[in-house]
């Protein structure tokens, strides 16, 4: 069984359902309010567990009970939580989602204890991180503790996988020395490369920016294009399943769990895992919720066969 660790958020998420997103000034009325776990970390630590990778979880929530809320949800996907501490005086991390019609969204964070994540975390969680096959991040947490996981990933010679969300203009030299793959969306890649992405072909030139920032393997998720592959073994776009989308808050973070339970550690399989993910996510949107939508290997497997 693939062995990956998680270093990121956990966030409650409560979800707004409306008919259209309001204007600037504009009162309107939720039709549905509902809560599920969320945060991109905790999102991407269930993806990787229903892709039937042994996961392990670092994070911080708050000593409260969305804290501890968070923790039996997580465990109940197979998400191992050791490693998901309390913090005191803090609250536990808290998304609010406007959700539209379309299945499009909007969302704003209180990040509340994943900020309190620290280097000294990620150093107690040495010995899982040095076992693991595949270490991810994201940005939601402090940048320190994730360049100090990926250093000691890549210093026992694991595979790292960043997902710059929510994107920063300039990632640190550090980190980005001890990324494998990075994967932001075409929004994100944008503000990362400084270059627009208004059509496909400016893809392949975000790709190439990336890489001259030290990166060997990119792929810059597309929405419901795909997700476009730059890397020595594959080159190209691969196509999304066209399919009707209720909620797309956790599209991006199955279709990262999944590759990431499914890449080779030499990422010879890199086409095949993001076509495998790409599936996963697709039918990851057609449910609601964030967690609650994602599926498991074996449904993924039997929607890829039909």
């Amino acid at each position: 069984m693939k062995k990956i660790v998680v270093i990121g958020s956990s966030n409650v998420d409560t979800t707004l359902h409306v008919e259209n997103f309001p204007k600037p000034g504009e009162t309107i009325n939720a039709h549905k309010v509902s809560e599920a776990g969320g945060g991109k970390g905790a999102n991407q630590a269930v993806a990787a567990a229903k892709s039937a990778a042994e996961t392990i979880f670092i994070s911080r929530v708050g000593e409260d009970s969305y804290g501890s809320w968070m923790k039996e949800q997580l465990a109940g996907y197979g998400v191992k939580t050791d490693y998901v501490l309390p913090t005191a005086g803090v609250k536990t991390g808290h998304a609010y989602i406007t959700l539209n019609a379309e299945g499009q969204n909007d969302i704003i964070i209180d990040h509340g204890a994943n900020y309190s994540l620290t280097e000294a975390d990620v150093l107690a969680a040495k010995d899982v991180i040095e076992a693991a096959d595949c270490v991810i991040a994201q940005l939601e947490t402090p940048l320190e503790a994730t360049t100090a996981a990926f250093k000691l990933a890549k210093a026992a010679g694991k595979v790292t996988i960043l997902n710059p969300a929510p994107a920063i203009k300039d990632l640190p030299a550090d980190l980005l020395a001890v990324t494998d793959l990075i994967t932001p969306n075409e929004t994100e890649s944008a503000l990362l490369t400084s270059l627009p992405v208004v059509e496909e072909a400016d893809l392949e030139k975000n790709a190439a920016k990336l890489h001259e920032l030290g990166v060997k393997h990119v792929i810059i998720t597309y929405g419901s294009k795909g997700a476009y592959l730059s890397s020595p073994v594959f080159t190209g776009l691969v196509p999304a399943f066209k399919v009707k989308s209720v909620d797309t808050t956790a599209a991006g973070d199955t279709f990262l769990g999944f590759l990431a339970g499914s890449l080779a550690s030499d990422f010879s399989n890199l086409h095949e895992a993001a076509r495998f993910a790409n599936r996963a996510s697709s039918l990851a949107v057609q449910k609601m919720g964030a967690q609650p939508s994602i599926p498991d290997r074996a449904s993924v497997a039997s929607a890829l066969a039909e």
